[in-house]
């Protein structure tokens, strides 16, 4: 893992060389403040005040350089000066006139992270930024240190990471934070959480399903449950997906990763509340055993669903794993999971479809979103819909015929599993950017992450 603490560092007058960070209405007039050396290499590179241009700025003296990035991302932005902490040399850089970091250092950090656990990575030194604001240092290096290993999980291919691999990652955040474990599996899975076990049930028993729960904090606190998606690999059962949708399928885990990482972040900070983690583990495999389309299953609620598609698994693990959170009656709830395609048609992969039951919670979410640039786009729970999820044989199906408001539906079944008066938050996470960016690699990423934590400290901080 990157030692992001190495990367933020206190400004304390140390030798470094300097960035200008201007924006494109600025531009001009900063350019006619310039010596006539800076003005010449700013047209040698082609400079116009263009978002995105950037230049190497001479100084006095041949080793005496520093760096320009015109930049319309506003201060609030992560990924305001990223492209720098991927490209510069290795070496101490301050932002030039004491300007204000804001957010910059986190993109700054994740900028100089790679996964490496299957390849030796490009050897380079450290891009150490230095910064007034010392009292932010920690909590950025803690962010980016969650989101890095968010990154990391999504992007271990599925033979490397499965339901005991997860459990294994819980049991060691709990060793760091004398939290407890529980874990159910085996006939207890199949008797109290039938519709994991069924989803999970045609994997080798070495990766068998199993529910895995933590928790932490004063039981006197405001109880919050995190419940996180941990389908370490779906191939889509029986109604099996085709090759090119089954490619990315180590992702979608994506749910458990951030639940594992917001998890982290809250127990880090201690914030006052009684946490919850849920991690229904499984792989949606294909064997004689499997479950099929057509069968009912039983459910932890006592609800029945009409399984009408194998690939619709994830609501299903959610479905129970959402039966035991509420049984805590909790004060709120946060869901994550790579669910719909739909979602994707709808919003892309930047924007996590949200689904809020509490109005004052989705106001809460979406302010906290925007604070710190990580966006989300909020869905309605629409009720006319939720006639599509009948069934002619039991409670309800999984996944309505005709595909039609599929992110919608997938919600609204999650819903038939949460009381009314429950504030509960549904994010339908991506987990992966499919085009790298500044300091963004194509690859696992977290998206929503940081919103609900931002939620979570200003109600439990």
């Amino acid at each position: 893992m990157t030692d992001f603490a190495t990367l933020l560092q206190p400004d304390r007058g140390q030798t470094a060389r300097d960035i200008h960070v201007v924006r494109p209405e600025a531009y001009d007039t900063w350019l006619a403040a310039q010596p006539a050396r800076v003005r010449t290499a700013t047209t040698a590179s082609k400079v116009t005040g263009k978002p995105g241009n950037r230049a190497i700025l001479p100084g006095e003296t041949p080793d005496d350089w520093s760096m320009l990035l015109v930049c319309d991302e506003a201060l609030e932005s992560p990924w305001r000066i990223a492209s720098l902490g991927e490209g510069l040399p290795e070496g101490l850089y301050r932002l030039a006139g004491g300007a204000p970091l804001g957010a910059a250092g986190l993109g700054w950090c994740l900028a100089q992270h790679r996964f490496a656990r299957y390849r030796k990575p490009e050897v380079t030194g450290p891009r150490v930024l230095l910064t007034g604001d010392v009292a932010g240092i920690d909590e950025t290096v803690r962010i980016a240190a969650a989101t890095a290993h968010l990154r990391d999980l999504v992007d271990t291919g599925a033979s490397d990471l499965g339901p005991a691999e997860l459990e294994a990652e819980v049991d060691a955040l709990a060793r760091l934070h004398d939290a407890t474990v529980t874990v159910t599996r085996g006939d207890a899975l199949a008797t109290g959480y039938p519709m994991i076990h069924a989803v999970g049930q045609a994997a080798p028993k070495d990766r068998a399903p199993r529910l895995i729960e933590l928790e932490w904090g004063d039981p006197a606190d405001p109880r919050v449950a995190i419940v996180g998606k941990g389908v370490c690999f779906d191939s889509g059962g029986l109604d099996i997906k085709p090759a090119a949708g089954m490619r990315l399928m180590k992702k979608d885990m994506g749910g458990a990763a951030h639940a594992l990482a917001l998890a982290t972040l809250v127990m880090q900070a201690r914030l006052k509340l009684r946490l919850h983690l849920l991690i229904p583990a499984v792989e949606n495999a294909i064997a004689g055993n499997a479950f099929r389309p057509g069968d009912v299953l039983a459910t932890r609620k006592g609800l029945t669903v009409e399984n009408t598609n194998t690939d619709a698994e994830g609501r299903l693990i959610l479905g129970d794993a959402l039966a035991k959170a509420v049984e805590g009656a909790p004060d709120l709830i946060l869901d994550f999971a790579t669910l719909t395609g739909a979602a994707r048609v709808a919003l892309g992969p930047d924007l996590p479809a949200t689904f809020v039951q509490d109005e004052t919670l989705a106001g809460d979410l979406l302010a906290a979103a925007d604070a710190v640039r990580d966006p989300l786009w909020r869905m309605p729970l629409w009720d006319a819909y939720d006639d599509m999820l009948k069934s002619d044989i039991a409670d309800m199906v999984n996944a309505p015929d005709g595909g039609f408001a599929g992110a919608i539906t997938a919600a609204l079944f999650l819903r038939r599993f949460v009381p009314a008066g429950t504030p509960w938050a549904h994010l339908d996470t991506f987990a992966w950017c499919p085009t790298a960016r500044p300091g963004r690699p194509r690859g696992g990423d977290a998206y929503g992450l940081r919103a609900a934590y931002a939620l979570l400290k200003a109600r439990f901080g």
